[in-house]
């Protein structure tokens, strides 16, 4: 199947894709990988009247971190730059965690993890990685620039706040600190697939307890979720087996899964609360004794 005609428009500046933007509001989308638009666009399940590709725009691959701010990911930053990125694994253990279990090469050659976000697919990867690092998504418009809560971005399956005239220009995480602990878990029917269930975890330690963490969870709920209850219990404690073990519970209760071809409810609430228990348990094992 094809798609329906559209108009197409490959602006140089940030200036002229914004104008667009205003001037066609939900009539247009925006086009960076394409690796979740174009599918849809084949299916005829989204049909925009114009397609604006912002693949020329300069400044839009920044990939920078500064002691004390955090990491800045563009808008046409790929999945393999962050796969691939020493930066990434030497500050952002959850986010080298999830990179390579992004799909399949290909769609990592040219897919964003900001276009990924934007999606909003419950069962893709990086919602929950973006909210266990309490990230914040910087959107533009003629209007001006506002940092949105990854808490707040995401409303429903395939659903954003995000503006008929915004584009997101970068996803902001903040500074994890220098003891960092992160990793991302990630169930799936064969490789390439979307999640059955993922866990993203993060954690800052100060003085040997857990100063800052996050839980993020793909594919068991409408939206991806935080396991806010979960993070109560660890924040500001040593880790130990027994608060792994009642965190990772918490974090089973707190999703919000349905029953389907690939498992039901009661499944998917399990698989979170090993993969919580996994993730603690190696976070306690890489603290010095």
């Amino acid at each position: 199947m094809y798609p329906p005609p559209f108009d197409y428009f490959a602006p140089t500046t940030l200036e002229e894709t914004l104008d667009l933007l205003a001037r066609y509001g939900d009539e247009a989308k925006v086009l960076a990988g394409g690796q979740s638009l174009l599918p849809l666009m084949k299916l005829r399940l989204a049909s925009p009247s114009y397609l604006i590709d912002i693949n020329r725009l300069p400044g839009l691959d920044v990939l920078d971190d500064r002691p004390g701010s955090g990491l800045r990911v563009g808008a046409l930053v790929r999945h393999k730059t962050l796969e691939r990125s020493d930066l990434v694994h030497r500050r952002y253990p959850t986010v080298a965690a999830c990179a390579p279990l992004v799909a399949d090469p290909l769609v990592r050659n040219l897919g964003t993890l900001v276009g990924s976000v934007c999606h909003a697919d419950p069962q893709g990867d990086w919602g929950a990685v973006v909210l266990a690092l309490d990230g914040h998504i910087v959107a533009r418009s003629l209007r001006g620039e506002r940092r949105i809560p990854a808490s707040e971005f995401f409303v429903g399956p395939l659903t954003t706040i995000l503006q008929p005239d915004e584009m997101v220009t970068e996803v902001h995480l903040p500074d994890p600190g220098p003891r960092v602990f992160g990793t991302y878990f990630k169930l799936e029917r064969k490789v390439g697939d979307f999640a059955t269930v993922g866990v993203a975890v993060h954690l800052s330690f100060q003085d040997g307890r857990v100063a800052s963490p996050g839980i993020g969870l793909t594919a068991v709920g409408p939206t991806s979720l935080r396991a806010r209850r979960a993070e109560a219990l660890l924040r500001g404690q040593r880790l130990s087996e027994a608060l792994i073990l009642e965190a990772a519970r918490t974090a089973a209760q707190e999703a919000d899964p349905s029953s389907d071809v690939r498992g039901s409810a009661e499944y998917k609430r399990q698989v979170v609360r090993v993969f919580v228990t996994r993730a603690l348990r190696q976070a306690l094992a890489a603290q010095p004794a």
